[in-house]
């Protein structure tokens, strides 16, 4: 695949290409929990596949004996990570794993119900994700955190974009009144990682975000706001945070699609018309414009 390709295109790319050589698992209705075990263990194969390649590395090859979140820090920055890197890893995927009938899980869900296979309900689950507004948030707080720089001048920056009515990444929840849960628990390890390298720049500012948003507005951090400074301080580069949320959410999205099949009803909604009635046809030499 072309080098310079977004990532998000491989991994999905790349899924629809493994059901070539799963013939049994494509077939209609015969996805299974060693298929889904299989597409969850080739993810981070993917990932870091694609990202040595672009960074003139070899190849990861196989680490049987690191664990899955140690083996996808490995496979994308060709070291083995330490005890706590692993664990800050391991937490990231675990919380976002999965959660709820959001954009992608669904639409795996609406994929499987018309009896499709397995790995084209994880494509369109991937497709999903890609959109910026369910992906990637976590990449624009980062990018929040750059522009501002030091805990001193969040305030000026983000009531900036307050008063300019633009939005403030890794704030509110469409299911949360309060702070997402996932949020308090990335929030410590955003502090542990940061502390272990001698680097709580990143934490602070968030931090002092945190506070202002709530102030200014009412609002609670979410998932994103503290996962991205984490893959920061791990060394992964920004246009790879969402293709980890895909390799996290994969588990989520495989047992969505395994539920789906127990219990097969094809998700069809129902439209009303509320557009303009009774018009009159013209023919095409007396349309204008």
């Amino acid at each position: 695949m072309p080098l310079d390709a977004s990532p998000m295109d491989v991994l999905r790319t790349s899924v629809s290409e493994l059901a070539l050589f799963e013939p049994e698992e494509s077939k209609p209705g015969a996805s299974s929990i060693g298929g889904a075990q299989r597409l969850t263990a080739a993810f981070p194969t993917i990932l870091g596949e694609f990202h040595r390649r672009r960074a003139g590395l070899p190849p990861p090859g196989e680490r049987p004996e690191l664990s899955h979140a140690a083996y996808l820090l490995y496979a994308l920055l060709d070291r083995e990570p330490n005890e706590l890197d692993a664990r800050a890893m391991d937490v990231a995927l675990i919380l976002h794993a999965d959660h709820e009938l959001n954009a992608s899980t669904f639409a795996a869900r609406v994929t499987a119900s018309t009896l499709s296979d397995l790995y084209s309900a994880v494509t369109s689950a991937v497709g999903t994700l890609k959109g910026p507004l369910h992906g990637g948030a976590n990449e624009r707080v980062m990018e929040l955190v750059e522009q501002i720089g030091t805990p001193d001048a969040a305030e000026t920056v983000v009531k900036a974009k307050l008063a300019r009515h633009e939005r403030v990444m890794g704030f509110g929840h469409r299911v949360y009144k309060v702070e997402d849960p996932r949020a308090t628990i990335l929030r410590e390890w955003s502090r542990k990682v940061g502390a272990a390298r001698g680097n709580l720049g990143y934490f602070e500012i968030l931090r002092e975000v945190e506070q202002i948003v709530h102030r200014e507005k009412g609002l609670y951090p979410n998932v994103d706001l503290y996962s991205g400074s984490i893959y920061s301080l791990l060394g992964v580069p920004h246009d790879l945070f969402t293709p980890i949320f895909a390799a996290s959410r994969v588990a989520g999205w495989t047992a969505h699609v395994l539920e789906e099949y127990q219990d097969l009803r094809l998700i069809r909604p129902t439209a009303k018309y509320v557009g303009a009635t009774d018009l009159t046809y013209l023919p095409l030499e007396a349309r204008t414009g």
